[in-house]
């Protein structure tokens, strides 16, 4: 992938009235990336994405497209095109005229785009004898990939994508997922993605941006941002995770007061005095003996939850629970109400702010 910057962000704020929505967020995307953009409802993401596609206007701040601002660039005169989440397909049109339609309202002629129609069709597994066929006659994944031929269909630079999936069943939207990263791949087009998904975000993006408050808090890949979270929202966010608040103590060790408890530290950040010992589920275990791993709390096994090939297992420590993961081949022996010892070394484990 190019490490040209196809778009840039520099201190971008939206407002409405007294809301500030998007709030200096400044961000730079690689031509041919595939950029995900995640955060909880309110957090600003669809916000920042119609200011990307020409749909809204920066209060400040400046977005540049190949260098050039197109902050009052309208959306039609764009090269970028959205994939929405209703898919706006038109009902009364055939799939073909689905596709082609951008291309006829830019005057060129039917030959042409019939046959840039059935090659995008073949492009995206659809038979070539759905041209004539229907749209509102197609299942929920081939309208999906009717939608994103249309906006293939000009050849746009970059597709911006609201939540396409969000409204398609679980095993639909497994498959999609998988062939939205394959024709990524194919076109080498810059896709930049909105999501509330963790599962999305992590299964299709070179990297993930993810917003709080109207702000970017974090970005990086999928693994940076899984394993390296910078604070106790994203961590949270991002998957299961174990939080337990710390403070350093003059022995160079954790404290905590919830369970009271002394832990060893992993590498803290420079100037760390307290904040949030964050272990993620797979990085924990259970152990017999104290002394097999760096941390170790004492609980009760209070619940299980197969997860296909895992298994998760709470351990109420207090009034905390724990999630320990497992693979389900490598299930835990134990009885529910047992007592219980997990632990995890220092170096899987990490410390955050708020």
């Amino acid at each position: 992938m190019s490490q040209t910057h196809i778009l840039r962000l520099d201190s971008v704020v939206k407002r409405f009235g007294g809301l500030t929505a998007v709030n200096g967020v400044s961000l730079a995307i690689a031509e041919g990336e595939f950029f995900t953009i995640v955060g909880p409802s309110g957090s600003g993401k669809t916000t920042l994405l119609r200011m990307l596609a020409g749909m809204d206007t920066p209060s400040s701040g400046d977005i540049l497209l190949r260098g050039e601002r197109i902050n009052d660039m309208p959306a039609n005169q764009r090269p970028t095109c959205m994939v929405f989440q209703s898919l706006a397909l038109f009902p009364h049109r055939t799939v073909g005229q689905n596709i082609e339609f951008a291309l006829k309202i830019r005057g060129v002629d039917a030959a042409t785009r019939k046959a840039r129609a059935l090659e995008l069709m073949a492009q995206l597994r659809l038979p070539a004898d759905y041209y004539g066929k229907s749209v509102t006659k197609c299942s929920g994944g081939e309208r999906q990939r009717v939608a994103l031929a249309r906006s293939l269909a000009y050849d746009p630079a970059i597709l911006f994508f609201d939540e396409p999936l969000s409204a398609i069943d679980y095993k639909l939207r497994k498959t999609l997922e998988k062939e939205l990263k394959d024709i990524h791949r194919e076109t080498g087009k810059t896709f930049v993605y909105i999501t509330h998904s963790l599962e999305e975000a992590m299964v299709m993006s070179d990297r993930i941006g993810v917003m709080c408050a109207g702000e970017m808090v974090q970005v990086g890949t999928p693994d940076e941002i899984y394993t390296a979270p910078r604070t106790r929202f994203v961590s949270e966010f991002m998957g299961d995770v174990n939080v337990v608040p710390v403070r350093l103590g003059p022995d160079g060790r954790l404290h905590s007061d919830d369970p009271p408890s002394v832990f060893k530290a992993p590498t803290l950040p420079e100037g760390f005095a307290r904040g949030h010992l964050v272990v993620r589920p797979e990085s924990m275990r259970f152990v017999e003996r104290a002394e097999q791993a760096d941390n170790h709390v004492a609980g009760r096994l209070y619940n299980e939850y197969a997860l296909g090939s895992r298994i998760q297992y709470q351990v109420r420590v207090g009034e905390r629970v724990f999630i320990v993961e497992r693979l389900r081949q490598q299930a835990f022996a134990g009885r529910l109400d047992d007592a219980v010892l997990i632990g995890w070394d220092a170096a899987n484990s990490l410390v955050v702010g708020d």
